[in-house]
């Protein structure tokens, strides 16, 4: 898709400056973006900047020597020949720029695809679609205008809502309910039986896993994920939560609404996690514990304590962030108090010797 610098500031809500007529077909970065792409700048408040800042000192000089078609900024730069596209919120300008550029895919038709096996007693709804080599167990259903991508395997009494993506080679094992407008990507489990043993008789017994999993509305996870299912009850997804990535949540974890699990964390078993809960990058988890409501944790982290509500942690073991940060600014200047202290003990040292000769 082509449009005009024009149309564009019209289909992202901007006040433009300078000439609307050069033609734009993509989003780029500053250093790359070339003249048929739209780029961006932050506002400089986003970088710790005073707000009456008209300029981010940091990207301008890169930004003046761009040879984008236009720039989506929060307020007018001067000094700046490219058109400005200013908006309130560069974010969501840039969201909905992407939109008008993203790639026009084929999109998948509604219908089973011949290679599919359907089971007895399923239900698929209307402008479903089920792609090649899918496999739907006995009683399974599959809700209104649903994407069931090639590979997929849908188990035994599951539910799949309307408006639903899963992606090539998902797996959803039997008894899991999957509201609507739920995305899951290539080669995520979705069910699977949760790691628990009990040692008797000397050897490990697999704990029979019963439950099922429950994944709310609006929750997109991401790539190679795995999601146990509970040994009773449910594994719970809350509605709106967004995960990564390689992420694995094990047996009777309840996830609230609208959190956010970066790529590599691992939750351990019968975990609760509060709203708006934020995990980054490897956070792991220990079984058992709770983490408040609008909580966040720090990449790479090792929680194996509760965490009240709005606390930010860091460290492992996962300590108050700012706390954590302070002995980590300690622990990078011990090469240079091991030095100080190895020059006090030599004058010490001579202190006591020149004390000994007195006498």
């Amino acid at each position: 898709m082509k449009l005009t610098v024009g149309q564009l500031a019209e289909r992202i809500g901007a006040e433009m400056v300078g000439d609307g007529s050069g033609l734009i077909n993509g989003v780029g970065p500053i250093e790359a973006a070339s003249e048929t792409d739209v780029t961006f700048i932050k506002d400089p408040e986003h970088y710790g900047r005073p707000s009456g800042t008209l300029t981010d000192v940091r990207h301008m000089p890169v930004l003046e020597e761009s040879k984008a078609g236009a720039v989506i900024v929060a307020r007018r730069m001067k000094g700046l020949a490219n058109p400005q596209l200013i908006v309130k919120n560069v974010d969501a300008a840039l969201i909905e720029a992407l939109r008008v550029f993203a790639p026009k895919l084929a999109t998948s038709t509604p219908g089973i695809d011949p290679t599919a096996r359907v089971g007895q007693d399923v239900k698929i709804a209307k402008g479903a679609a089920i792609g090649p080599g899918v496999v739907i167990d006995d009683g399974a259903e599959i809700g209104l205008n649903s994407v069931i991508a090639s590979g997929c395997r849908i188990g035994e009494n599951s539910r799949i809502g309307k408006n639903c993506r899963l992606d090539s080679n998902v797996v959803v094992y039997h008894n899991c309910t999957i509201g609507n407008n739920v995305v899951v990507q290539a080669n995520s489990t979705i069910g699977s039986t949760g790691f628990g043993y009990y040692f008797i008789d000397g050897s490990h017994n697999l704990i029979p896993h019963n439950g099922g999993v429950i994944i709310e509305d609006f929750v997109e996870i991401g790539a190679n994920c795995c999601v146990d299912r509970a040994k009773f009850g449910n594994t719970v997804i809350g509605a709106g939560t967004k995960i990564d990535n390689l992420v694995q949540i094990a047996h009777n974890v309840v996830i609230g609404k609208c959190c956010l699990i970066v790529g590599q964390v691992g939750i351990s078993g019968s975990c609760k996690l509060g709203d708006g809960v934020v995990l980054a990058g490897q956070v792991g988890l220990v079984n058992n514990i709770k983490v408040g409501d609008g909580a966040m944790v720090g990449a790479q982290s090792g929680v194996a304590h509760n965490v009240a509500a709005g606390q930010q942690m860091f460290g492992s073991p996962a300590i108050e962030a700012k706390e954590s940060l302070r002995i980590f600014g300690l622990i990078r200047r011990l090469p240079k108090l091991a030095k100080q202290l190895k020059q006090l003990s030599k004058r010490i040292e001579k202190f006591e010797a020149a004390k000994d000769n007195k006498k």
